[in-house]
């Protein structure tokens, strides 16, 4: 196999399941030394021991979390996936300010902090940054309003990531992937099934009914998005 990432160092942020636990297993086969950073306990060390990899316990929110974070990769930082993500049951005209707040401060505030603070170790060597937003920022509803909203803040935020820092060898890129079997969507499909009165497979099959592969993204999937655009094959990406 062609180890893509050999010898690079990877912070993952959100890795304790879904897409940031995908994400870091890949990348360790590829060769990279891989810090997992995220919520999770028992479930994060279960993903650093299949990555090979070293938790770090903590809280996206939290400065001195991230902080420790990002001392754990060393002197070496070449690659940030920031997988970490929060979805909270809305609607738009009854939003709760603190359900708002926590969104932001997850999707979009908490992204900015990790990616401010390993900016000065991936100016060293130049590195990629993958921040993985959502085709929500994109297709709103009248439902998860705030999460829509967020992720759409992330995608301008990365923007202006890659603008800024692309000539200090970085690239920044936004993934924004649909519907993927994570423990998110499966508590959605759970609080759909509350509300219609419907079994969650019922509610997957009313959704994947409307997707044109007729079935949701497995978070392997999107991992192998986040391999390719950490790897040097996107380098003008």
């Amino acid at each position: 196999m062609n180890r893509r990432l050999e010898g690079q160092t990877a912070l993952i942020t959100g890795a304790a399941s879904g897409m940031g636990r995908a994400t870091a297993e890949l990348f360790a086969e590829h060769g990279a030394r891989v810090i997992l950073f995220g919520l999770g306990g028992e479930s994060l060390d279960k993903a650093a021991d299949s990555a090979r990899g070293k938790a770090v316990h903590g809280d996206i929110t939290r400065q001195v979390d991230i902080a420790r974070a990002v001392e754990a990769c060393g002197v070496q930082l070449d690659i940030v996936v920031n997988a970490a993500g929060l979805m909270i049951e809305d609607e738009v005209g009854a939003i709760r300010d603190e359900d708002w707040q926590k969104t932001f401060a997850v999707n979009v505030t908490g992204v900015m902090a990790v990616c401010r603070a390993a900016l000065p170790l991936l100016k060293r060597r130049g590195g990629a940054i993958v921040n993985i937003a959502s085709v929500g920022a994109f297709n709103a509803s009248g439902q998860n309003a705030a999460y829509s909203a967020s992720k759409a803040a992330l995608v301008s935020y990365t923007r202006s990531l890659a603008y800024a820092h692309g000539p200090d060898g970085i690239r920044a890129n936004a993934l924004a992937p649909g519907w993927v079997q994570t423990p998110m969507s499966e508590g959605e499909m759970e609080a759909a099934a509350r509300v219609n009165g419907t079994t969650v497979q019922q509610e997957f099959d009313a959704l994947t009914g409307r997707i044109a592969l007729r079935r949701v993204a497995d978070p392997a999937e999107i991992a192998a998005c986040c391999l390719f655009l950490a790897s040097d094959e996107a380098s003008f990406v």
